[in-house]
């Protein structure tokens, strides 16, 4: 379990080294570590200076600090200036953040169960950074809620500040992040332990999300490639700059050349997923391509689009270059390649604030706003035709980047296996490349529109994502696939991916979910507790609460058909009987869900669906009942093919604990020695001598058997389904 509670006292200074002594041993310091010299210092300035001066910039040529018009309330010089500074400083200790707890927790090799020291040095600094993080996160609510109602901060009373964090989508966000860094501070200073620096990590990725799904991304048009685009190219450049900076400051480690290759194959990635996000969204931006050299708008996206080119190349350079001297022990290259690069991260990242900050080409006159798309992101579509369910797509970066990684991710592992010799069966490949095709489908194909606005088409993006589309990834067996396939890190030291995914399947919240009452009350539960509140039309109002719903559906029934007829590693062996009876009682959770949706005479999430109701549609009600017999009838042939998968394996299971049985049996007469079943039926034989020899025949009492038990036999706990006493071999082994 992650150490949560030990703190490493204070380090004490010996001439050399210094020690850290600490619950998880003793952490050795390495020299030097803060001792600062010319470069250490000129880096940090260099990065300050360049992030400032492009921010400047970028916001005079993107019109971001346009002239007050007198009249109009104007929230004041402060606030003009300082939004987009602390928006600056927000996001550069956020990536700090990422970076240094990523590198702690994943790139650098760890002492046991605690990091490295070096590890414990991007620790503290973490914690600090992370600090720093929440208060600017904190002063930026202030700053906002001035901007918006153009009254300068001085003005502002602290009801309208803690009712703009409260209940305005935008306020939520800063405050959430706040909280979320707030909690990495904590638990960066909590312990030395990989576990907790890894649970830092993900929590500090999270933080940096919830800005993503406001302002210029969640009110442009077609939101949902605006938002998932915006936060998927968030998260990759935290990744990507926060993993080079903290590289820098282990630059003196002697597994700095190991942890930049594990990172070089990090940031390539990275790369590709800004680059594919930052194009996806800037699209959606700028509405046109000739407004990239016609609109201010235009000129900062293409001031980004060369610094990625200047980053790529300096990329491309490390592999081929300084990478291998870093191998051979010349470090000088590497950290002045990276120095560099670090500066032009730090001016892009004031490039992408100034960005964040610029009107956009895409305006729209606000008396002819169109209410549908403001809460769609898209038009009302029209009557539904098969046609338009499989056409008119509706694409979302989240899934389709989810897709791709599936499918590649998945090819990926067996074609390792296949090189290695190895055969993975193809009906496994088959199973898992058609459950994430129909969840690409299903999300991103015109149904998606449909599902907006009519209850029936939800209903059955529901049924699919909880029921088809789990029943096929489970047949894929991805666990299984990923432990044969994933290499072990050459240094036992460092925890890979294989690592952490064994970490994971044997944690206490993994039994815990896999808990088969467990798997059976999410799955039943969300279904009740979605429907019969007011759950859904909340979800269905917030583009991140849709991504949400629907993720929770296929992991949902992922969870509850891999306990059922999984196949991995981790899921807890259950008796077959036992998995059908779960099965049948998920069966009738699901007809009573249909059953009750069709009784209901209330309107579901009447709130959005009155909204968004379509002119060509049927009455509300009349869909509801629709979607609910969808829901009630949906369910039959999936449940079928489970309880056909459950059956078969029952008698497989079978099968094999009887051929089991036979060559235990035939390497007995081999040897000449009995085995365990013919001690047992001998031992049943004396048994049943003894009761017929004993006065008036009474029965032994079972497991008394005294000394009828022969020596060196196994006792009472013979295989069930055992023959009456007497009964040859043949008879004690049950039926076939």
């Amino acid at each position: 379990m992650p150490d949560t509670t030990s703190r490493p006292a204070r380090p004490a200074r010996v001439r050399g080294t210094e020690t850290v002594a600490g619950d998880a041993g003793a952490l050795a310091r390495p020299p030097g570590t803060r001792v600062r010299g010319r470069g250490g210092i000129l880096v940090p300035v260099a990065a300050v200076a360049a992030a400032v001066a492009v921010l400047l910039l970028g916001l005079r040529a993107g019109d971001a600090l346009a002239v007050a018009i007198p009249g109009l309330p104007d929230p004041g010089p402060v606030t003009a200036w300082a939004l987009p500074v602390v928006r600056l400083l927000a996001d550069a200790l956020a990536t700090l953040t990422v970076g240094m707890l990523v590198t702690a927790a994943f790139l650098l090799p760890g002492d046991g169960r605690s990091v490295s020291a070096y590890g414990w040095l991007l620790l503290r600094r973490a914690g600090a950074a992370a600090a720093g993080w929440a208060v600017a996160s904190a002063a930026l609510i202030v700053l906002t809620v001035s901007d918006l109602l153009g009254v300068p901060v001085d003005r502002l009373g602290v009801a309208t500040v803690v009712s703009f964090a409260t209940s305005i989508s935008q306020g939520q966000a800063l405050l959430l992040q706040a909280g979320l860094a707030l909690a990495v501070a904590v638990l960066a200073r909590a312990g030395v332990s990989r576990g907790l620096a890894a649970g830092a990590a993900l929590i500090a990725l999270v933080g940096v999300l919830p800005p993503a799904f406001t302002g210029h991304a969640a009110g442009a048009g077609n939101h949902q490639i605006a938002v998932s685009s915006l936060a998927l190219h968030v998260l990759a450049a935290a990744l990507w700059v926060g993993g080079l900076v903290a590289l820098l400051m282990v630059r003196r480690s002697r597994q700095l050349a190991d942890a930049a290759d594990r990172y070089g194959r990090l940031a390539l990635g990275c790369f590709v997923a800004v680059a594919v996000s930052g194009s996806a969204n800037a699209a959606v931006r700028l509405g046109d391509v000739d407004q990239l050299w016609q609109s201010r708008y235009g000129w900062l996206v293409l001031g980004k689009l060369a610094a990625l080119a200047v980053l790529g190349a300096l990329g491309a350079w490390h592999r081929s270059r300084t990478l291998p001297a870093l191998h051979a022990g010349r470090r000088g290259a590497f950290a002045r390649l990276a120095a560099g690069e670090v500066v032009v991260f730090a001016a892009t990242v004031g490039l992408a604030v100034a960005l964040s900050r610029s009107p956009t080409p895409v305006t729209q006159d606000p008396l002819d706003a169109d209410p549908i798309t403001e809460l769609l992101g898209f038009p009302m579509p029209a009557a539904p035709t098969p046609e338009r369910l499989l056409g008119q797509p509706l694409p979302d970066l989240f899934f389709l980047t989810l897709a791709v990684l599936g499918v590649g991710g998945y090819l990926a592992g067996v074609w390792r296996l296949h090189r290695a010799g190895h055969r993975w069966p193809p009906a496994r490949t088959a199973s898992w490349l058609a459950g994430v095709l129909l969840l690409a489908a299903v999300t991103n194909l015109g149904v998606a529109r449909y599902a907006y606005v009519l209850f029936s088409a939800h209903m059955v993006q529901h049924m699919v994502l909880s029921m088809l589309v789990p029943i096929l990834l489970v047949g894929g067996a991805p666990v299984t696939l990923a432990l044969r396939a994933l290499r072990r890190p050459t240094d036992p030291q460092v925890r890979g991916a294989r690592e952490w995914l064994l970490l994971a399947l044997h944690s206490r919240p993994a039994k815990l979910l896999t808990h088969p009452l467990v798997a059976l009350g999410i799955y039943a539960g969300s279904l009740f507790g979605l429907y019969l509140s007011d759950l859904l039309g909340t979800l269905m109002r917030s583009h991140l609460g849709h991504l949400a719903m629907l993720t929770h559906f296929v992991l949902a029934g992922y969870l509850l058909f891999w306990v059922l007829i999984g196949v991995d590693p981790g899921r807890p062996r259950l008796a077959h009987p036992l998995l059908v009876i779960i099965h049948l009682a998920s069966m009738m959770a699901h007809g009573f869900f249909g059953l009750v949706l069709m009784q209901t005479t209330t309107l579901i999430a009447p709130d959005w669906y009155v909204a968004v109701h379509p002119d060509w549609a049927s009455s509300l009600m009349e869909d509801q009942r629709l979607g609910a017999g969808i829901a009630w009838a949906f369910g039959e042939i999936p449940a079928a093919v489970v309880l056909v998968v459950l059956v078969r394996q029952w008698v497989r299971a079978d099968r094999r604990e009887q051929d089991r049985l036979d060559r235990a049996a035939d390497r007995a007469d081999a040897s000449g020695e009995p085995d365990d079943l013919a001690r047992y039926n001998a031992f049943l034989a004396a048994a049943g001598r003894a009761d017929s020899a004993a006065p008036g025949g009474s029965a032994t009492p079972a497991g008394s058997a005294g000394s009828a038990t022969p020596a060196g036999s196994a006792g009472p706990a013979g295989p069930a389904g055992s023959a009456a006493p007497g009964d040859g071999r043949a008879g004690a082994r049950g039926p076939d």
